[in-house]
C-alpha cells in the first residue's frame, strides 16, 4: 500500500486546481504549473478544496505511479505559494560568484570566469561572493539548475574545493604521507 499516494492534498487560499484531459494544471500567486499524467489508471480527484490521487488497479506500475503523480501535484500546490529554494556554497582560495543580469558569473579555479544563464522561471541571487541561491515555483526545475551549476566545479575530494550544496557532507580524503614506513 503506498502511505504516499493516500494522503491527500489541501489546496490553499488562492490556488486553483483543474484536470482536464490528462493535464494537471496548478495556478497561484507564483504563477502557473502543468503536469501531464501519463498513466490511465491513475485518477486525479478535486473535491472542493482537497485533491485525491486513486489507483485503478493494483499492479507495481501503476502503485509506483500513483504516489509519484501525488507528490508531484503536492509539490506543484506548495511551489505556486512558496517558492522552493537550493543554496550553494563555493569553496576555494580566490573562488567568487555574482549575479551581473541574467547572468551568473563564477571565478572558480578556471583561467577565465565561468558564465552561467539563468533560464525562465528561476531567479538566482548571491547574498555573498561564496553562496549561490537558486529559488523557483518548480522543484524538479530548481534541482536541475542548481546541479547543472554544481556540475561547472565538482568538489576536489583533498582540499574541498569546488561547488557543493550547503546541506551536503562533503568528504575529504587524506592526503599522501611521506617517509613513513
Amino acid at each position: 500500500m503506498s502511505r504516499i499516494g493516500k494522503k491527500h492534498i489541501d489546496i490553499p487560499a488562492g490556488v486553483t486546481v483543474d484536470f482536464k484531459d490528462g493535464v494537471v494544471t496548478v495556478k497561484g500567486k507564483l504563477g502557473e504549473l502543468k503536469q501531464e499524467i501519463n498513466c490511465k489508471d491513475v485518477l486525479v480527484k478535486i473535491d472542493g478544496s482537497v485533491i485525491n490521487v486513486e489507483r485503478a488497479n493494483e499492479n507495481k506500475q501503476t502503485r509506483a505511479y500513483h504516489g509519484l503523480y501525488r507528490q508531484l501535484i503536492a509539490n506543484m500546490v506548495s511551489g505556486v505559494v512558496t517558492p522552493f529554494t537550493r543554496t550553494l556554497i563555493v569553496a576555494g582560495v580566490g573562488y567568487k560568484c555574482a549575479v551581473t543580469g541574467n547572468k551568473l558569473v563564477m571565478n572558480i579555479g578556471y583561467s577565465k570566469p565561468v558564465e552561467y544563464t539563468v533560464p525562465d522561471g528561476i531567479t538566482i541571487t548571491c547574498p555573498d561572493p561564496l553562496t549561490i541561491v537558486v529559488s523557483g515555483m518548480s522543484k524538479e526545475f530548481v534541482g536541475e539548475v542548481a546541479a547543472q551549476i554544481k556540475s561547472k566545479r565538482p568538489v576536489e575530494p583533498y582540499h574541498g574545493y569546488g561547488l557543493h550544496y550547503s546541506d551536503e557532507v562533503v568528504l575529504r580524503k587524506e592526503a599522501k604521507t611521506a617517509g613513513k614506513k
